[in-house]
């Protein structure tokens, strides 16, 4: 639907957008999935990442919410900060923007989720404000809602109408390695993934881009056992001060429909040193499956390929990041 916006030239501009897409799951799911926002990344292709940084309860069911996002918006990473109240019996998830990014002076918006027969009809609405009213600003933010309402919409009917099958398509798995040195030296390691192609036996190129607010863009060939090489490209969120970082791959193969990974370092118990951790959560594509592996392929089939292809590769970094900061320690 094309944007309205407000006639009085007193005021900066309110631009208003209404998306719909019906849905063959009851509301409740699919409530249940807009409201888990430590999903997104896996449900919703814009999102990077996202937390709750508080939450209270509102009574009567209600309860609100801070949360920080970070998500592509015309390709280019941006950041924010939002406020939501969530009232799952009226189906519907308030949320406005507390700090925006830039072009973005003002947005806010509303999931309605409606019973639609045996379904449930969403309609996402957004209004907007962009910076001193600038037209190109205007257009782009415009082109972004669009874009990213489109593609939300999208995905939360696949979610929600895969129902509890998502959870055959859907899984996490990790791998760990205690590290007899600093935090510090893990992350450094780990964060200056420019230097990955001289230090990881398994990268043969990188390219990494990082602005001010500590979001990394990074494309890397990776050679695979048999000598060929594949191209990823990912958005990366750093956290040095809890020694985290987080990622999600922008192009996954045919096999998948989504792939996010996080990268944590916490103390060991007797504080001897660390124990740091590759995480990646997988989302499966049935049908890719079947046209990558075979139409004999199970679900089973490709968990333990993917979980041995990533497995093998983050234990190697994990066995290279222990060596430089044990060296490191041995040093100091």
């Amino acid at each position: 639907m094309a944007p309205t916006a407000t006639t009085d030239q007193s005021v900066p501009q309110t631009h208003v957008t209404e998306h719909t897409i019906t849905v063959s799951a009851p509301p409740a799911a699919v409530f249940a999935l807009v409201a888990d926002v430590a999903d997104w990344p896996q449900l919703f292709g814009p999102t990077i990442h996202a937390e709750v940084l508080e939450e209270k309860p509102l009574g009567d069911g209600r309860s609100e919410q801070l949360l920080r996002i970070w998500a592509t918006a015309n390709g280019a990473p941006r950041t924010w900060t939002s406020r939501r109240t969530l009232d799952a019996a009226a189906g519907r998830i308030v949320f406005r923007q507390v700090v925006s990014a830039p072009p973005v002076e003002s947005m806010g918006g509303e999931w309605v989720i409606e019973a639609d027969g045996e379904g449930s009809r969403v309609t996402l609405l957004h209004d907007y404000r962009a910076i001193g009213d600038d037209p190109g600003a205007v257009e782009l933010i415009e082109r972004a809602v669009d874009r990213n309402s489109h593609a939300e919409l999208a995905a939360l009917k696949t979610g929600a109408e895969l129902g509890e099958a998502r959870a055959e398509v859907h899984f996490t798995f990790s791998d760990s390695e205690r590290i007899a040195g600093s935090a510090a030296d893990v992350f450094a390691f780990l964060d200056r993934a420019d230097l990955w192609p001289e230090r990881l036996p398994h990268v043969a190129r990188l390219e990494l881009t990082e602005d001010e607010q500590g979001i990394q863009s990074m494309d890397m060939d990776t050679r695979s056992p048999d000598g060929s090489t594949h191209n990823t490209t990912s958005i990366r969120v750093t956290f040095p001060d809890r020694h985290v970082i987080v990622y999600k791959q922008l192009r996954v193969p045919a096999a998948m429909t989504g792939h996010t990974g996080r990268w944590t370092i916490e103390p060991t118990e007797d504080g001897a040193g660390v124990v740091a951790t590759s995480w990646h959560t997988v989302t499966l594509d049935p049908e890719g499956v079947r046209a990558l592996l075979g139409p004999e392929a199970t679900l089973a089939d490709a968990r333990a390929k993917v979980r041995h292809a990533l497995g093998t590769n983050s234990s190697t970094t994990l066995r290279h990041a222990k060596q430089f900061a044990e060296e490191a320690r041995a040093r100091s």
